[in-house]
């Protein structure tokens, strides 16, 4: 049975749509999608991922092998495949994928020609969007014409930042394409909060990293900082969150608190 057929008759939902982006790569992007989105579904919070990354590592990071996929969200922005049908239950409760796998690396070149091609996810998303408190979609680390969908789509942008030499390197250049979005296509856009990863509590640098993004973003930062946690890169090669495979490590703690201040954020 496909999401499709189970969804009749469910409360409408007060929906969040964030963007997890940042156009550097190895940020833990990918990682803190999974993660937070499994701890909301134990808190009970229904959440959407819709893996917008080529790359797919949202998909393989819940298990889902893409070989075996017959459709995925490249169908649904290119072909206009209804999304109903590519969403996926993964092994946490509450918590649903829209399956990416590389074919949507062509999309970028396929888009160009298309009609209002920048708000193509947009619309493929209304049609789902009351049915999930939390929509997550894990974006490219580029600033192209998928990270620019992904703008058009969201409420709010989660920008996660690593402890690390150059954090902030590219950010005013995402910031600068956030504040076009804002004011040509989507005057609602707004930053929801920046979360640190691979915190090091060894190292000045992370401390110094740290104090450094807390005095550009402000409040804007989350409190929760995600450490550098073996059992968080551990993980995805087993298909779970890290709250699954390693349910009281460092990381796992770290992202369910994380996930009680997304609530807590409204």
């Amino acid at each position: 049975m496909s999401y499709k057929d189970t969804k009749r008759g469910l409360p409408q939902r007060d929906s969040k749509v964030l963007a997890v982006i940042n156009q550097k790569g190895g940020v833990g992007k990918s990682t803190t999608v999974v993660n937070l989105s499994a701890c909301l579904g134990e808190q009970k919070k229904k959440v959407l991922v819709v893996d917008f990354d080529p790359q797919g590592n949202s998909t393989s990071g819940y298990g889902i092998e893409k070989e075996e996929l017959e459709h995925d969200i490249y169908d649904v922005i290119l072909h206009e495949y209804p999304i109903e049908e590519t969403i996926m239950e993964t092994c946490e409760k509450n918590v649903y994928i829209v399956p990416a796998t590389i074919q949507l690396a062509t999309a970028e070149i396929e888009l160009v020609s298309e009609m209002a091609r920048e708000s193509v996810l947009k619309g493929a998303l209304e049609s789902v969007k009351d049915e999930f408190d939390y929509i997550f979609i894990d974006c490219p680390p580029s600033l192209g014409l998928l990270t620019i969908n992904a703008l058009v789509a969201a409420d709010s942008l989660l920008i996660p930042i690593q402890c690390e030499y150059y954090a902030l390197e590219g950010v005013a250049k995402l910031l600068e394409s956030m504040q076009m979005v804002k004011k040509r296509m989507n005057p609602q856009l707004e930053i929801f909060g920046v979360v640190m990863t691979m915190f090091d509590s060894r190292t000045t640098l992370s401390k110094q990293v740290v104090d450094e993004v807390q005095s550009y973003f402000g409040k804007k930062m989350f409190k929760t900082i995600i450490p550098r946690n073996v059992k968080v890169s551990e993980a995805p090669s087993h298909g779970l969150p890290v709250s699954k495979y390693a349910r009281v490590s460092k990381g796992a703690l770290a992202y369910g608190k994380l996930a009680r201040e997304v609530v807590a954020r409204g």
